[in-house]
């Protein structure tokens, strides 16, 4: 469990000041492995503290203070737009929200949108489809942060909250067990990081086909610490005995909506119903990205049940991307 916080004469914890002197090492947040495994706990630990701040009344903290962010997004969103928005101000910084297509619609390179943004911005949040957009984004504004606020690839801010969540309900994670169910997507991607990095056995149960890229695991693999293991399956019932936790997402990921109907009938064994959660045989959570796709990946049923923690995973995208953005871009 995460130690006990100390006090200052203040309202805020010594040890959340303590973390916001230790910057990240690295410029961007584009996936889990930008992190070390220190940081990444320490991102955990801060979006803790600063929860229970937010909870108690008591924020005292404005490390953006006088700087500004723009959220980018090509992609719709709920809760990523609205929790980094309020992230950003409760840090003390300024959003400012530029149309995608001014920035990614071929009116001027990426990179000369990039050097725009460094004259003005301390960071931009950037929601797109390829991966390469944020690469070229961060490499041309060297003094410009760049976060991931999903692409077509890796959703790493999901998988802090996720991991935060997972904390919050299991404690130390190491040697725990979650299973993903459905597509080998961006977002099984970020949890196999974030998972091997914690000490957690990590299993994707995905129809043929559609498995988890070979190189995603081999990252996963190499940055596993205390005997982590990725694991790939076609079976899900197999994948889900013994898990701590059960995680699915849509079938059909944004920008594959004319795939839904084969989709749906090559996931259908994959849904996480009553069925599947027995199996694992023992008190698993239920975990979801969102928005979910209610009697499709997943049933009324599950969605709803006690063992569901989705919205607890959704109101931690605050916490953990303030503790993000604090020790990213704090001062």
């Amino acid at each position: 469990m995460r130690p006990q916080v100390r006090k200052t004469q203040g309202e805020f914890p010594v040890s959340a000041i303590e973390r916001l002197h230790v910057p990240l090492k690295a410029k961007d947040f584009l996936s889990i492995l930008d992190l070390t495994h220190e940081e990444l706990e320490r991102v955990l630990d801060l979006g803790a503290e600063l929860k229970e701040e937010r909870a108690a009344g008591t924020q005292s903290m404005q490390p953006l203070a006088g700087k500004h962010v723009a959220l980018l997004f090509e992609k719709p969103s709920l809760r990523t737009r609205t929790t980094f928005t309020i992230a950003v101000r409760e840090l003390g910084g300024a959003v400012i929200e530029p149309h995608a297509d001014v920035a990614f619609g071929g009116r001027e390179t990426i990179e000369d949108v990039a050097r725009n943004f460094e004259r003005w911005l301390s960071g931009v949040v950037v929601r797109t489809f390829g991966q390469d957009r944020l690469d070229r984004l961060a490499a041309a504004a060297p003094k410009l942060h760049v976060v991931n606020a999903l692409t077509d690839e890796e959703h790493p801010c999901q998988a802090l909250a996720d991991m935060m969540t997972l904390r919050e309900r299991l404690g130390d994670l190491r040697g725990r067990t979650l299973t993903f169910v459905g597509d080998g997507n961006n977002v099984a991607a970020s949890l196999a990081h974030a998972g091997a990095m914690l000490g957690m056995h990590v299993r994707i149960a995905s129809p043929k086909g559609f498995e988890l890229p070979a190189g995603v695991v081999k990252a996963a693999e190499a940055v596993a610490r205390e005997g982590a293991t990725v694991t790939l399956t076609n079976d899900p019932h197999a994948a889900v005995n013994g898990a701590d936790g059960i995680y699915t997402d849509v079938w059909a990921s944004m920008g594959q909506e004319d795939e839904s109907d084969s989709r749906a009938r090559v996931f259908a064994p994959f849904q996480v119903n009553e069925a599947l959660m027995a199996a694992a045989g023992g008190d698993a959570l239920f975990m979801h990205c969102l928005p979910a796709h209610r009697g499709h990946e997943v049933t009324d049923a599950v969605m709803d049940s006690p063992a569901s923690v989705v919205f607890d995973q959704s109101e931690n995208r605050l916490h953990a991307q303030k503790a993000l953005l604090a020790l990213l871009m704090g001062s």
